[in-house]
Formats: C-alpha cells, structure tokens, sequence
C-alpha cells in the first residue's frame, strides 16, 4: 500500500512533488482533442479565478482610494494613567474650607428666582436693575460674610495636585455624550491623561472604566472625597470635579463637548502661560444683579459695574490650580451656595443661570488675572435648516483669527445611542429615550435615515475642519467594540458610515456584533 504522506516518516520532497503533478498534466493535455484541450484551458482558468476570489474574500486588500488604521482606541492604549491624589489629605482640605464656607452664608439664604418677560429678548437695564430684591441690611450682611470666607482661604496644599490632563464629568445621561467627547479627544490626537468623574458609585460603569483605563482615562467618583448629599444641583458638580482632580493644571470639558481639533497645544500657548486661567465667551454680557459687585467687594455700593462685562461660557475652561487657588476655592463657596443664592445674584434667573460665571466673578473679585478669549463663538446648524446643534468656540492659540476647536453640543447632543439605539428607552441599566433614527420629529431624523450628514459641508469647508467622520468613528467604537454594544446599532451605524462617509470595515475576522466587517476601519476617498 502506498503511504499517506502526512504519515510517511519520510515523504517525497516538494519539488518532486510538483514535478511530478506537472508530468501528468503534460500527458492528460497530450491525450486529448484540441475541443478537450479547450475545455481543460477553460477549466483552469475558472479554478484560477476561483481561487483569486477566494484569496480576496479570506485576505480582502484594501482599494487603492482607501486610507486604512487601526482602531484610535487602540493606538492610546500608551498614555499613562493620572496619579490618585490623596484622599486623606485632599477630604481634610475640602472639610477645612467646608467649615469656613458653612459659618459665612450669604444672605437671605433662599433667594427668590423670578423670571423675567422673555428669555428670547435681551432684559434692559431697568429690568435688571428692579429684577431680584435683596434690603440694605442682607447686602450688607452678605459682603461681611464674603470678607471673612476671602479671608479664611487656604493656601495652595504644595504636593497634592501634579501634571497637567483634561476633567470631565459624566453620570447619567451625560455619560452617553461622555462617550463621544473622550473617543473625539483621541481621534484628534489629544495623548493627555484623563479624568472622567461621576458623583457616586451609583452613576459610575465599572466595565465602561476598565475600558477607559487602557486609553490612560481613570474615573474617579466624588463621594470618594466629600458628602455628595450637599450637591443638591448637577451645575455644582463641576468645580468639584475641578477641585478634587489630581491635576495641577486642568483643561475642564463639558460631557458633551466634542474637540475638533487636539487641545494638548493649549497648555503651552501665550494666553495659558501669562495669566493661568482661560475662558471662553458666551453670547450675552452680564444680567447680574446691581448689588453683585458691592457683595463682592468690586465696589462701594450697587453699581452697574459689570453690565458691560462679557459672561463666559464654561462648556470648556482653562485653569492654573497652583496660580489661582483661592480663586478656585472661592468659586467653589459661591457654588457651594449656587442653587440658593449665587447663581440666582450673578444672573437673576435670565439665560445661563448656573455655575458658569462664578469663575468669572472670583477672579474678580480677587483681583487676578485671566484671558478670556476674544473671538465671538459660532451658532452651528443643522445641515438644510435652522435647528442650532451647537456652539463653535475658538482655539486661544490662534489669536489673530478665528480658527475652531471646541463644539459645545448643547443643543442637539453627540450620543450614538441618542442616535441610533432601538429600543433603548426600555433599557433598565442605561435607558435613552427615543433615538432621534425612531423619533421623525427630531431635525436630525432625516439625515440619519438618508445617510446625509448633519454640519453643512460648506460650513465645515469654509472653517477648513472636518469633524463629522472622526465624531462617527468614535460612534462605532461605543455601537460596536464597547459595554454598550449592540447588534442592530453597530450595524445600522456602519451602514450610515459607509454610506455617508465612504467607510469600509476589514481584517480581523467577521464581527459578531456588525454580523460583518472586521477591525481595521478604512474610509474611502477622492
């Protein structure tokens, strides 16, 4: 019997082999007619393009038109978590100043929140002025209170906080947007460490932050460091997030602001290093009450000092902890009384009531310096409408012009589950109400079920940015690679990347999830 050559000890060489196959095919085509001969060269060469299709389909090559990379998450997987600060040190420092804060209230401690004729209109100057009554003797008694609170600030606590990195708040809703601001961040190149915070261990994914940590993102709950109870607003969450951060040095984003351009050159520009704090503007200029600069201590008696001031708009904000310290910690008692009063004294209740300009008013009332960048910001629209979706702020590098780098979404929120997710609004552990793909009432709608993109081409062209593909890149990574990955939202998020940007999806196998595609992310162009 002849042996089987996987058996055989010794079987015949490779190139016997072939010599001998070829000496057979040699004879065969020797044998026949030349109509066989025909029928054989037509054979092979259906077996040879069999196997050239075959080859294609196991070790599909790319077209020549398409730019391929890996995954962005996982070429960040390099960048280096931030330090833990201590926690022993850091909650004695906040119950030190807790306990100036809670011995100088303002008064009266409820302040009564009035709204004005419209929200559409810009109030005039007597409507701000008769807008929030507060008597002689609680004016008085609230500019005591802030005398004694300024003088009772700790000095900076050398040691706790190092590095420089990026803070955003999460939990909730929020975290859905979160998603898509920290994918942006790497997309567009940012390699600076993370901290995403939560309030507690209730609004805190635990598989979503393993995830996290392996793109140099740490998630760090509040409750960690102070009674999360005495946050009775989501607006106070941020300068604590901002207080207890392990970062010396803090680029501070919205969850759902969305970085076209990488931020990292921030900290190194002319406006970061000569004063330590900036801040971007919002629309309006101040609508705070008369009394507001006598209680801080800018002025003698109620005056309209600040109505001419530009109010800021903290979707994002720099700040030098180090330089500014008790400004921070002063903006931290003025939010620690925000719901209450502050919020209520610096805006009287008209559009942007909240923490945003406490940082504005401390560094004020401190007397210290601040850059507040000088380009007016820019509405974004719906692509074929007039549904706003956001607010375009300018990168402070850039001061000659106005050249874009964040896209604060306040308007129609960055959230691929927001977007596509069916069915989600049943979902017990992270519910989303309707997707704007089910709702035909949302602006977006059509664009999403006819693979049209949302920002004007044009308008993204005239600013010379292109987010939209990089923000839909971080999409697919939550919809398809991530703890909220789902069959049918990985899939119909492809198939709108595919056909409204040109991606394709190779290598790596067939995805379980997508039912199709793979790993290495390609996107077509020209």
């Amino acid at each position: 019997m002849m042996p089987i050559y996987g058996d055989d000890p010794d079987p015949p060489p490779p190139v016997y082999l072939l010599r001998n196959t070829l000496r057979k095919i040699r004879r065969f085509h020797k044998a026949g007619s030349l109509r066989q001969q025909i029928v054989i060269l037509l054979g092979w060469l259906f077996l040879l393009y069999a196997l050239f299709r075959a080859h294609q389909y196991l070790f599909p090559e790319p077209s020549p038109f398409l730019v391929c990379e890996t995954p962005t998450h996982e070429r960040s997987h390099h960048i280096t978590l931030p330090n833990v600060p201590n926690k022993e040190t850091l909650s004695r420092t906040w119950k030190t100043l807790q306990a100036v804060y809670d011995a100088h209230p303002p008064q009266p401690l409820e302040l009564t929140l009035k709204s004005f004729k419209s929200l559409a209109d810009f109030p005039d100057l007597e409507d701000i002025k008769n807008h929030t009554y507060i008597s002689t003797e609680d004016a008085q008694a609230s500019r005591n209170s802030h005398v004694q609170v300024t003088k009772k600030l700790l000095p900076y606590p050398d040691g706790l906080f190092s590095g420089q990195g990026i803070v955003m708040l999460a939990g909730g809703r929020y975290t859905g947007f979160a998603t898509t601001g920290l994918g942006m961040l790497r997309e567009v190149g940012s390699k600076l460490p993370v901290e995403i915070w939560v309030k507690d261990h209730q609004e805190e994914n635990e598989e979503w932050c393993k995830e996290l940590a392996n793109e140099g993102i740490a998630c760090r709950r509040l409750s960690d460091y102070m009674d999360t109870k005495l946050l009775e607003h989501g607006y106070q969450l941020k300068i604590s997030s901002i207080f207890f951060s392990s970062f010396e040095q803090i680029l501070f984003l919205d969850a759902d602001n969305v970085p076209v351009r990488n931020p990292d050159g921030i900290f190194k520009s002319e406006a970061f290093t000569n004063t330590g704090v900036i801040l971007w503007p919002d629309y309006w200029t101040h609508t705070g009450a008369p009394v507001l600069p006598y209680v801080v201590g800018l002025s003698d008696a109620a005056s309209e000092l600040l109505r001419s001031d530009q109010t800021a708009e903290s979707g994002q904000l720099m700040w030098d902890k180090k330089r500014h310290w008790k400004a921070l910690c002063l903006a931290t008692y003025y939010n620690y009384y925000g719901p209450q009063h502050y919020y209520t004294l610096i805006s009287q209740g008209w559009a942007g009531w909240g923490d945003k300009d406490t940082f504005t008013i401390a560094l004020r009332s401190l007397r210290q310096d601040f850059y507040m960048v000088p380009h007016e910001l820019v509405t974004l629209f719906v692509n074929g409408s007039n549904s706003g979706i956001g607010m375009l702020q300018a990168d402070p590098t850039k001061p000659a012009g106005y050249e874009p780098m964040f896209l604060h979404s306040n308007i129609i929120k960055w959230s691929i589950r927001g977007f596509f997710c069916s069915g989600c609004a049943d979902d017990e552990k992270d519910p989303v109400a309707l997707s704007a793909w089910e709702n035909a009432e949302s602006p977006i709608n059509p664009h999403l079920k006819e693979h049209r993109r949302i920002f004007s081409m044009e308008h993204m062209e005239s600013m010379k940015i292109d987010p939209e593909p990089l923000i839909w890149k971080s999409f697919e990574h939550v919809a398809c690679r991530s703890v909220w990955q789902r069959p049918g939202l990985c899939s119909r998020t492809r198939e709108h990347m595919e056909q409204t940007f040109g991606y394709e999806f190779y290598g790596g196998g067939v995805s379980p999830i997508a039912g199709g595609g793979g790993d290495q992310i390609c996107r077509r162009i020209g």
